[in-house]
């Protein structure tokens, strides 16, 4: 039994065998084989080809069939390799003099797999992964190993990487997915928010767990405390099936019912909605009784497939979303892409720094075409007069007017075409670089709405990587600095007479949901299964209570002081309630 320490991403405990993700690395001997086996060895290369083929276009007709054709043609790179005579020929000539043949073709692959790597054209390097991957399915088949398809698994799974991408997350059954654990990022990176906000328990930033983690193996993940138990013992099972049946318990007890009313005791009322990216999770909006949609993040729609989505693909999908969420309203937030957000083709380029390079808004006002395919599908979708449209990373005036003059060209496009959409449509920009911050009284007399997203904007103003476990430390919500900022932007807004929500983590954290109901935030946009118990918190207190707070933390030198006053003035409001909503 093996315990590894991370970060706490997803409340919850899971038991279960590992599904491990991109960690097939072979270790491919060279031996000498007689004249005799020549003609055998590749007799087995052609079958292993043949058997490789069979399996990929079963697959493709699989992904096919449940996610379209378009997503289906990833594979036809794979396809290509196993036809390519140029490498078919090479591997034969190794073969001919007196190698095997699992040998021949490792180095045959791994000779093209450098040639592309080391080609200065980012399409190409992302070309080196489909051959990487075919390159290991031929290696199963030679090696007689069993390729595990995560898209056929028959049982639920803790899933284990180094890292999981966007691009990773939109393709995994999350139905089957009882657990994350990943080597790095933080407790604000892709993995851990979509573990929130699909109640599952996830550790994080562990450093060592695909070194001591192998697939199949049995494990135990504690999303409260960071820990993974590796082949744990049936007492430890037990000990932790017993913990999990505990906290069901209480929180069954303790939060609010979805009808409750996020109100406080004198009187001020707030909206809480959902923070959204799959079309799962849809159907838990309204379990956990969120009033809309706060954040629909739309990159899914874009990652991990081999074409840009059409305007019609697009308009389904924001259609869809305000259909089953109406009369509430929903927020799409244009494309986000960069960052830890990926195109499969070469629209983004790699770069060092790229949470501060060619993302978001920059990205689309420099592809306009891609820009505007999306905002006429989220206008097209709009008749349903619930859609909010919402610009990421704005650090300036000038991006929200170029962007507002482009939606309006999409709007008299549709004029002219006949085509009906919300002619008074909000618009609203979100608040996560320090520029726009400290420019809140410029954007407020040119949009409706503002959204602060924390989860940027505290790694700006603190210069902190969030999906970085070595300055994770660093990442502190409760900095003097990021707290001026809020108050500030939510006091410009509503000078300005424009409401403002949060669709960052911290909104979701209910220590710091008291602090921001005290500096006035109108909107609290959280994964949904947070959404009782941030009610629950607003049900129990003051709003006089929190302003108070607001005044005295705001003075406070560091982040461990704030935390510590909180605390002590939430145990006195809260009493018995308080470890059960704050959780500390």
């Amino acid at each position: 039994m093996v315990k590894l320490k991370g970060i706490a991403a997803s409340g919850g405990i899971a038991v279960g065998k590992v599904y491990y993700l991109g960690g097939d690395e072979f270790c491919i001997l060279k031996k000498r084989i007689s004249y005799e086996e020549i003609s055998r060895e590749i007799y087995r290369l052609e079958e292993a080809l043949i058997a490789t083929r069979k399996e990929i276009v079963n697959l493709q007709k699989k992904i096919s069939d449940e996610l379209g054709f378009l997503e289906a043609k990833i594979f036809e790179a794979h396809l290509l390799v196993l036809e390519d005579r140029v490498l078919i020929e090479d591997v034969i000539q190794q073969i001919k003099k007196r190698v095997n043949v699992e040998y021949a073709f490792s180095q045959s692959i791994k000779k093209y797999i450098d040639i592309l790597t080391n080609i200065d054209d980012n399409y190409l390097k992302e070309r080196a992964a489909d051959i990487k991957d075919i390159g290991k399915r031929v290696l199963r088949k030679l090696l007689k190993k069993d390729f595990p398809q995560i898209h056929e698994l028959k049982e639920k799974v803790v899933v284990v990487a180094h890292d999981l991408s966007p691009a990773d997350t939109a393709s995994l059954p999350k139905d089957k997915i009882i657990g994350f654990v990943t080597d790095i990022g933080g407790s604000t990176s892709h993995t851990a928010i979509l573990a929130r906000n699909l109640s599952i328990p996830a550790v994080v930033g562990t450093e060592v767990a695909t070194q001591h983690i192998k697939g199949g193996e049995l494990v135990v993940v504690d999303g409260f405390e960071g820990v993974v138990v590796v082949n744990p013992t049936e007492r430890t099972i037990k000990v932790y099936q017993k913990k999990s049946a505990q906290i069901r318990r209480t929180i069954k007890v303790t939060f609010a019912p979805k009808t409750l009313k996020p109100q406080t005791i004198d009187g001020k009322r707030l909206v809480i909605s959902a923070n959204i990216e799959f079309p799962e999770e849809l159907p838990l909006v309204e379990h956990f009784g969120a009033e809309g949609v706060g954040l629909y993040r739309t990159e899914y729609i874009f990652v991990g497939k081999t074409h840009l989505p059409s305007e019609e693909e697009q308009f389904k999908a924001y259609y869809n979303v305000a259909r089953k969420i109406k009369p509430n309203p929903v927020i799409i937030r244009t494309i986000d892409i960069g960052g830890d957000k990926f195109l499969s083709r070469p629209e983004v380029p790699q770069e060092f720094t790229p949470f501060l390079g060619w993302r978001a808004i920059r990205f689309c006002l420099a592809r306009p075409e891609i820009f505007k395919s999306q905002l006429r599908a989220i206008l097209r979708a709009s008749t349903e007069k619930n859609i909010k449209i919402m610009f990421p990373m704005i650090s300036g005036i000038e991006e929200l007017r170029k962007a507002k003059i482009i939606l309006q060209e999409c709007k008299e496009a549709l004029k002219k075409e006949g085509k009906s959409f919300d002619e008074d449509i909000s618009v609203g920009v979100m608040i996560e670089v320090p520029s726009a911050a400290l420019t809140a009284d410029i954007l407020a007399k040119e949009c409706d709405f503002f959204s602060i997203g924390t989860n940027d904007l505290i790694q700006y103003a603190l210069a902190v990587d969030r999906a970085n476990e070595k300055v994770a430390y660093l990442y502190e919500p409760a900095h003097p600095a990021v707290l001026r900022l809020i108050r500030d932007v939510i006091s410009i807004a509503h000078r300005n007479n424009i409401w403002v929500g949060m669709c960052g983590e911290m909104a979701g954290e209910a220590m710091f949901a008291f602090l921001l109901l005290g500096m006035g935030l109108d909107e609290f946009s959280i994964p949904p299964p947070r959404v009782p118990k941030i009610k629950r918190l607003i049900s129990k207190v003051k709003f006089s209570d929190a302003q108070k707070t607001v005044d005295a933390v705001i003075k406070l030198s560091t982040p461990k002081e704030v935390e510590k006053h909180l605390q002590n003035i939430l145990r006195e409001i809260l009493k018995d309630d308080f470890y059960t909503i704050i959780g500390r």
